[in-house]
């Protein structure tokens, strides 16, 4: 760790000595180590956990899971027909079963028993537009998923009994629809839930956060600094710690390098958002967490770019890695997994005391 201080100061005859200080903090001593436990023929942009283990949906219809003591990976693989091919980009844990969820049409969800590993297909909707990006649950009961337009709005299903049935929520409950606007299936992360809250992100035409403080009842929508305005621009990811403290990342896919309005935090439940050390850290991103057990102080973010953190609250980044992945899971201040394109790792984050 570096510690730069800068003192200033001035005097004259009619003023008190002023000593203004300033100090940045350069954390040169974080590391993050990798350990690689799949390298199988599959793009995983999907990862959640539960009970001891990480689960993950991915390319070829593939999904399996990995236990968290001793990486040992289980396989499995959903197949409709032999020229059909299912993309799972999200997925969702909860203590008795888990969900994934295709995107394009058709739109497939199955329930994954996780006591006997009985798959059911629990939803199907055929639309040529039909384009999901992100699934979460509350609990073993309740559970939302949002995606691209398929008629004058954004698509939002929920469910209410484990799966087992679907309901896309009305347009007119929903905020207007802006023209062009999208949603991005890069890392299962433009849905974030704390308690009845939930936030969706958007990208395209627009960059905004729709938020519901009651499940998916009512909503509200949120106006964001970050890019937007073309096809691969906007919000990729969103995480929060508690009902106020948010952060976003995404950017401009076709500019990946471009570290403008691309990161921004919020302490107001999404009502306001800050950029993030703008110009600096981390660019397009897919992925971002809060890191379990740090108050909001330390975020991670990921992308196909490397791996930032910040122990700042995204006043300031150290890049850890230039390996990319797409999506990332934490359990703990120190140990979670990463996945991408032919990839899945585990990793230690360390982080010594200051």
């Amino acid at each position: 760790m570096a510690l730069i201080l800068s003192i200033t100061a001035c005097k004259n005859d009619s003023q008190k000595e002023e000593i203004k200080e300033v100090k940045t903090l350069t954390r040169t001593d974080v590391e993050l180590q990798l350990e690689t436990v799949s390298n199988d023929s599959i793009s995983v942009r999907a990862l959640d956990y539960g009970d001891g283990e990480y689960w993950f949906s991915g390319s070829n219809g593939q999904y399996g899971r990995i236990d968290a003591a001793t990486n040992v990976v289980t396989n499995s693989r959903v197949t409709l027909n032999e020229d059909e091919k299912i993309e799972f980009r999200s997925i969702a844990v909860t203590p008795q079963y888990t969900y994934i969820l295709s995107a394009g049409n058709p739109a497939l969800i199955y329930k994954i028993t996780q006591a006997n590993d009985e798959v059911k297909l629990v939803y199907t909707e055929f639309e040529e537009r039909v384009f999901y990006d992100s699934m979460k649950f509350w609990n073993d009961e309740e559970g939302i998923a949002f995606g691209d337009a398929t008629e004058d709005c954004l698509s939002v299903i929920k469910t209410f009994d484990g799966g087992e049935t679907w309901a896309k929520c009305k347009c007119t409950y929903l905020p207007e629809f802006i023209k062009d606007e999208a949603a991005f299936a890069a890392s299962n992360s433009n849905i974030a839930i704390y308690e009845d809250n939930v936030w969706l992100a958007t990208g395209g035409a627009a960059a905004r956060i729709l938020h519901s403080p009651d499940r998916g009842s009512t909503w509200e929508e949120y106006s964001t600094p970050m890019i937007a305005g073309s096809e691969m621009t906007g919000i990729y990811a969103i995480d929060f710690i508690d009902a106020q403290h948010g952060v976003m990342i995404g950017g401009d896919w076709n500019k990946k390098e471009d570290n403008m309005y691309n990161k921004a935090i919020t302490r107001d439940g999404g009502k306001s958002w800050k950029l993030m050390d703008n110009g600096n850290g981390p660019g397009y991103s897919s992925d971002i967490i809060f890191v379990p057990e740090t108050d909001g102080k330390e975020i991670l973010a990921v992308g196909s770019q490397g791996i930032w953190w910040s122990g700042t609250e995204g006043d300031s980044w150290k890049k850890l890695s230039n390996e990319g992945f797409y999506t990332v899971k934490m359990i703990n201040k120190t140990q979670g997994y990463l996945a991408g394109n032919n990839e899945i790792a585990s990793f230690t984050l360390s982080v010594p005391a200051i």
